[in-house]
């Protein structure tokens, strides 16, 4: 009907768009007589992703069973959209475009592509320009637009008389806001009121006389997986995919979340080599492994590109190498963790500059570059500056910017992943880590990567150790059948390459690898060559060559899987003596599915089912596991104490038994400062609230208290995370008493595992 007035919304997953509109319908409809209806469609991501609001009002019905096609209204708060999705296209004649940017009104216009711009003239579009960013840093909201573009909506609408629309919008915010403090009602009514002001009509003008060239989503190069399915899914064309293309078993290929090139972040950090002092900490902090460090020979530099800036490396060497630190621009996140982090003083070797000035001035020649270069040059380095010049094999992943898991996942994989296969309960690990269609595992330079696979959120450690279970299985069936053709005899060649690498059995070195890589290339040659018994035995050999190197096993999940419905099978898997290891990535609540408690969800803390602060102290994990004696048990902080977490991660893989890490977390489901996640993981051990340890049972005293005595206050820690506070707002009565008793608790907590000691140890 024509009275019905059809609006699009293209968001990014966390700045608040989907809640403005879901506002924004209630607003219409409880306050006009207009019928509503609102749809929103989401991409697999987690905060970051691509989000679409259709809403729908009208004097007549609007019970319309599908999306928005032909729109009145469009408005896009991310302008790196631009050429990207078709957001144009669906405006009727006359029809309104928003657009937030920081690009000058007088300019704008100039900054879209072609085919948008003859659109736009041809339709007669209107076009609105705003800074909502600029609004929403200064307010204090940082990268949260969602309320000035509410704002600038019913302005541009007239809907609503203004005064009564902001009035409304302001009640809104109150009711939306208040249980997290009175301080976040007031930046998003600052927002509000200084939208109206900073709305910008763009004169269109009536030819074109200059344009943007919006990079490929995919490039050119690229066929296949990428070109068939990435591509048409990425440009939100995925209905559009037939389904003789889809992967018939659900197997998909790795290495793919790197040809997104999402380009999110407004702004992107800017290395100053100057003062640099190549720690290479922001290399590990960094949650989307878009911040890498390597060495490099200096032929290798001959063609680097003119922008390619290079400092003498500080390691020690007699070959010249050079340092280099690349941002990964388009792939950034701009979470800020990195800047954070960094330890230089007084200013950071870690600056902010805007995306389309590093794109401009060459950064994405320079990643392009840096790709090409040799890869893992260690020489001169010791502990993590060391590890961290391996390249991660888990990058660009969809996790939410300021993420304080993937660090984790990412160590693991520079440290084991040529050799890793990955069990992944059901959360928030195994949306960014495997959500089609693309994947953020990926591959060394010759071509070996983690192996991922995601199953229930209840049977997943039983899952990991069935994968176990057929790795030893198919070891015992390759040494028996590379025993029987030693005697049955083969080719001079292959016998010798037998015989070194079942000396190297029990190796898990790039040794070992390269080893098995030559072996498996004499394969085929002696399986042609071979007849009869010696053939079929070859044949297997060639069948089971992968496991020559024993894989690294690693269960994967986060504490509402490890601590509540995965535990049966968790506590199972402990009780064996099989080599798995389990990495529960502790965020103290169901994080992936809105943020319920679990039981490892620590007194006092808000959440769902514990509106009221939580009154059940946290489940001791760590105790249940080392009770069975053979159990490698590890409770990290990365951002407290990066070399403890490392040591952890080798000393758990290299266990031949069960092994078992409680990594803190921070999440966005805490209400914190996502930029500080690495900071408030070492604020956590340093207020007593998380402990350091480990257990392993290899050593003669196995029990390692490393917790440093608390120097903050716990209360002070706790009252930096929304979490807590709001409890002032959803429990006022017993709050102050609830924050006690959750110190009370904690302290109770760390000096219990302190003085585990005497009991392991003796």
């Amino acid at each position: 009907p024509d009275d019905v007035v059809s609006c699009m919304f293209w968001g990014l997953g966390s700045d608040g768009t989907v809640g403005a509109n879901k506002s924004s319908i209630k607003i219409i409809g409880d306050n006009t007589d207009k019928y509503t209806q609102a749809y929103f469609s989401y991409d697999s991501k987690k905060s970051g992703g691509v989000t679409v609001s259709h809403l729908r009002f009208g004097d007549s019905l609007v019970n319309f069973p599908y999306l928005i096609t032909g729109a009145d209204f469009v408005a896009c708060s991310q302008p790196s959209y631009i050429g990207k999705y078709d957001m144009v296209g669906p405006l009727k004649e006359g029809g309104v475009f928003l657009l937030n940017s920081e690009i000058p009104t007088s300019e704008v216009f100039n900054h879209l592509t072609k085919e948008i711009q003859e659109e736009m003239i041809a339709k007669k579009i209107k076009f609105y320009n705003i800074n909502a960013l600029k609004i929403a840093d200064e307010v204090g909201l940082g990268k949260r637009v969602n309320t000035v573009m509410q704002a600038a909506f019913f302005k541009i609408s007239g809907i609503l008389p203004e005064d009564e629309s902001i009035a409304l919008i302001k009640k809104s915010i109150e009711k939306a806001y208040s249980k997290k403090g009175m301080d976040i009602v007031e930046m998003n009514w600052n927002a509000v009121d200084k939208s109206a002001a900073a709305l910008e009509q763009v004169e269109l003008p009536t030819t074109i006389t200059e344009s943007y060239d919006a990079p490929p989503m995919i490039r050119a190069t690229m066929e296949g997986f990428a070109k068939d399915i990435i591509d048409p899914v990425a440009r939100m064309k995925g209905d559009e995919v037939p389904v003789s293309s889809m992967s018939f078993d659900g197997v998909v290929p790795t290495a793919t979340s790197k040809v997104e090139k999402r380009g999110i972040a407004p702004y992107v950090p800017v290395w100053e080599s100057d003062t640099c002092i190549q720690c290479n900490q922001c290399v590990m902090a960094c949650p989307h492994a878009c911040i890498r460090a390597k060495q490099i020979m200096p032929a290798e530099l001959e063609n680097a590109p003119a922008s390619f800036n290079v400092v003498k490396s500080k390691g020690k060497n007699d070959k010249d190498l050079q340092y280099k630190l690349q941002v990964y621009t388009e792939d950034c996140t701009g979470c800020g963790v990195c800047v954070d982090v960094c330890p230089t003083k007084p200013a950071k070797s870690l600056t902010w500059d805007s995306i389309a000035n590093q794109v401009e001035k060459g950064e994405r020649d320079n990643v392009e570059f840096f790709e090409a270069l040799t890869d893992n040059i260690t020489e001169g380095a010791v502990g993590i500056k060391a590890t961290q010049f391996k390249t991660p094999l888990f990058e660009f992943s969809g996790a939410c910017a300021g993420c304080g898991e993937t660090p984790y996942v990412k160590l693991a994989t520079q440290l084991f992943g040529e050799r890793m296969i990955i069990a992944n309960a059901t959360g928030c690990s195994s949306i960014y880590g495997g959500t089609f269609p693309t994947i953020p595992y990926t591959t060394s330079k010759r071509g070996k990567g983690p192996t991922f696979g995601n199953s229930l959120f209840e049977d997943n450690a039983e899952y990991g150790f069935g994968m176990r279970l057929a790795v030893d299985a198919n070891r015992k069936l390759l040494k028996y059948s590379v025993e029987k053709i030693l005697e049955l005899g083969t080719t001079a060649e292959l016998t010798t390459a037998l015989k070194a690498q079942m000396e190297m059995w029990t190796a898990k070195t790039d040794e070992a690898i390269d080893a098995a890589d030559v072996l498996k290339s004499l394969l085929p040659a002696a399986v042609d060559a071979a007849t009869g018994e010696a053939k079929e035995t070859l044949m297997k050999i060639t069948e089971l060559a992968d496991t020559f190197v024993d894989k690294s096993v690693w269960i994967l999940g986060g504490d509402g899987w490890a601590y509540d419905i995965g535990f049966g099978g968790l506590d199972h898997v402990m009780s064996t003596d099989k080599n798995v290891n389990i990495l529960v990535l502790d965020t103290e609540v169901y994080s992936n599915t809105g943020g319920q408690a679990s039981k490892a969800t620590p007194i006092a803390a808000v959440a769902k089912f514990a509106n009221g602060g939580m009154l059940a102290t946290k489940k001791k994990l760590g105790l249940m596991a080392m009770s069975y004696g053979n159990v490698y048990v590890a409770s990290i902080s990365m951002g407290a104490n990066r070399a403890q977490t490392q040591k952890a991660f080798e000393e758990a893989e290299a266990w031949d038994g069960p092994s078992l890490i409680m990594a803190y977390a921070p999440c966005i489901a805490h209400g914190i400062d996502m930029a500080k996640t690495s900071t408030t993981m070492k604020e956590a051990v340093q207020a007593g609230y998380w402990p350091l340890y480990r257990y392993n049972p290899a050593l003669e005293t196995p029990y390692i208290w490393e917790t440093p005595e608390a120097k903050m206050e716990f209360q002070d820690f706790i009252q930096k995370e929304r979490r807590y506070t709001s409890l002032n707002k959803t429990n006022p009565a017993q709050a102050k008493e609830l924050f006690e008793l959750a110190e009370k608790d904690g302290k109770a907590r760390l000096d219990f595992f302190k003085n585990l000691g005497k009991s392991f140890n003796e």
